[in-house]
């Protein structure tokens, strides 16, 4: 979940790495630190902490260089400490390596490297890989068949790069299971974890497979597999516009990212839906019409907030398909050998297309015969390219570490996919879907209307932010966006929050309703709403704090409630997509007043690339 990034060209290196650096912050910000290269020597500059502690070890202590590598970390191996920090070097220091991952087997390398007499200084599994490349190096070889070597031994998931000083002009980067990209330029190149570190510079990338390797030097980038079998390159542009990625005059990501809904829904919807017609195209895929017509069963897979927009999704196909459908989370389906055939349809949703557990889930999925289908928002990610077919959600570049245009999108596509399937399988009429089409068409606007209530959002959470426990209930497709409201508020400003289906409060949650806890109540006009105005009564009962979000024009909560948001009346279906929309500004403005750090909560990181 680390950020990497490597620079080698004409530019200010140290420039380049820092900026590099601070849009992959996002990725882990327990320490960072650079290396870099100049006349043959490599200088190291590192820090605990967050990236500016490492700026203003730079300002004391300044450093140039021709070409280099820069390491943001989220601790796996060895407390955040300047010690532990990346890059990491072998004993004659001579070679430096960062590194995103688990050496699952660095204890036992670790201790026969010892044996041979090298001498380790951190208790990273970072260490390890240095060593092992130092050791190849003796042996005269040069350092990208060092690195093949080292890759050879190590267990686990990674993305490597390595400079060394008697290897001038190049960086060797490697990859097998971790994110690694190579920005394409003008007598330069790049490197990254992620495509929002080098997006100013260059819009044309490689994506780096598992198991491959390249050489970068500032006139080329040659690519082999481990075992140094020349690979082609296969750049892609890509659409994201830099301004993207910047907060755009917004105090955080996270902000600007919620206000982004409305354009990231339309973006998402942009060729998908025809008015006239009534009609839904999907893009285009190795998955035919009569796959989705033959499917017995859908599974889909996912991790976090994903597997929030997930369990809606199964509401939607179940109800729109009339085709079972389960959610499984990504850490746990390889664990419970689930039973797969050749009918079943695997949906695998990640916004990043790269967390470790659902790609996982996939290869397993891919190796019982299913057709895999992705919903992802990075193209070139892993998950676009190992499944059959992809729906991409284009919300553009999503750096706040608590998901929100993620979600919202996710849910647009698995609306989608749900009436593509009922289509499929003659379950929808055209009319029918004529009607889903225009609740979708609508969405954008709706969304925009909800942003509307921030200030309302922003009192009621002066009036919240100092409970020490949430409760968070709906009912039906709604249950999931509960939990989903739950985690925002978890994730980014600390607070204790458990999300449940409502009429399972009495089932245990209800012991903890006093008068000093409050509870979000998802109470739109459904087919349960009868059902979720019973359970505030419940909660009013023991003098619980009931916020409540329903449609306009619903009046027969006041005096039930103590606070009502009111939200546009929409389709079923969409609802979930505009519900999320509140839930996130209250957990943004409690977090800010509680003074957490809203883009980058303590613990976490955006993309879960070890299991």
């Amino acid at each position: 979940m680390c950020g990497i990034v490597g620079y080698i060209g004409s530019k200010d290196t140290v420039e380049v790495l820092v900026e590099g650096l601070r849009r992959l912050e996002y990725r882990g910000y327990d320490s960072a630190g650079i290396a870099v290269v100049r006349d043959g020597v490599i200088e190291l500059r590192r820090s605990a902490g967050k990236l500016r502690n490492l700026e203003q070890v730079l300002e004391r202590d300044p450093v140039s260089g021709t070409y280099g590598i820069g390491h943001t970390r989220w601790a796996t191996h060895g407390r955040p400490s300047e010690e532990n920090a990346h890059p990491h070097r072998d004993c004659s220091s001579r070679i430096v390596v960062i590194h995103n991952g688990i050496i699952e087997n660095y204890l036992q390398l670790k201790h026969e490297l010892a044996e041979l007499g090298h001498r380790f200084v951190t208790e990273t599994d970072t260490e390890v890989f240095a060593h092992l490349v130092e050791e190849s190096q003796k042996a005269g070889r040069l350092l990208e068949d060092g690195v093949r070597e080292a890759l050879s031994r190590i267990k686990g998931s990674n993305s490597i790069l390595v400079i060394s000083a008697d290897s001038p002009g190049k960086i060797v980067a490697a990859r097998n299971g971790s994110p690694l990209i190579v920005g394409l330029g003008r007598d330069e190149n790049f490197l990254a974890s992620d495509i929002p570190a080098i997006l100013q510079h260059t819009r044309d990338v490689v994506f780096l497979n598992d198991g491959e390797v390249a050489v970068v030097t500032r006139e080329q980038v040659l690519l082999t597999d481990t075992e140094g079998r020349s690979r082609p390159l296969h750049p892609q542009r890509i659409a994201w516009d830099p301004v993207m990625a910047e907060k755009g005059g917004y105090k955080h990501f996270m902000l600007k990212e919620i206000h982004e809904q409305p354009r990231a829904v339309r973006d998402t919807l942009y060729g998908r839906i025809w008015l006239e017609q009534g009609t839904v195209d999907l893009d285009p895929m190795e998955i035919s019409e009569e796959d989705f017509r033959r499917a017995d069963k859908v599974s889909i897979v996912a991790c976090g907030t994903s597997w929030h927009a997930a369990l809606a999704g199964k509401f939607m196909i179940e109800r729109l398909a009339r085709l079972p459908a389960e959610v499984d989370y990504g850490s746990e389906y390889r664990y419970r050998d689930p039973v797969v055939t050749n009918e079943t349809l695997h949906v695998f949703v990640s916004q990043s297309g790269e967390t470790a557990d659902t790609i996982a889930s996939l290869r397993e999925a891919k190796a019982r015969g299913s057709r895999c289908l992705s919903i992802c928002n990075v193209m070139g990610s892993m998950a676009t390219r190992e499944s059959h077919g992809t729906l991409y959600t284009h919300a553009g570049p999503e750096i706040g570490v608590a998901s929100t245009k993620a979600f919202t999108t996710q849910l647009v596509v698995l609306y989608l996919l749900s009436l593509h399937l009922g289509r499929c399988r003659g379950v929808l009429t055209d009319e029918q879907v004529r009607g889903h089409v225009e609740a979708l068409a609508h969405l954008p606007a709706q969304i925009e209307q909800v942003l509307k209530t921030e200030p309302e959002m922003v009192a009621l959470a002066r009036r919240l932010f100092h409970a020490t426990n949430f409760l968070y209930l709906g009912r039906g497709i709604n249950y999931p966006v509960a939990l989903e409201g739950a985690l925002k508020l978890k994730e980014i400003s600390y607070i204790h929050a458990e999300g449940y289906p409502a009429g399972e409060m009495k089932h245990g949650p209800i012991a903890l309703i006093d008068e000093h806890m409050p509870v979000v109540a998802l109470a739109v006009k459904d087919s349960v709403y009868e059902k979720m105005a019973s359970n505030i009564e419940e909660v009013k009962a023991r003098l619980g704090v009931v916020i409540a979000l329903t449609n306009e024009g619903n009046r027969e909560l006041e005096g039930k409630a103590d606070h009502i948001i009111y939200t546009p009346a929409a389709g079923e279906f969409v609802t979930p997509a505009i519900l999320a929309v509140p839930l996130q500004l209250l957990a943004y403005h409690i977090a800010l007043l509680r003074g957490c750090d809203v883009d980058q909560p303590r613990n976490l990181a955006k993309s879960v690339t070890v299991e």
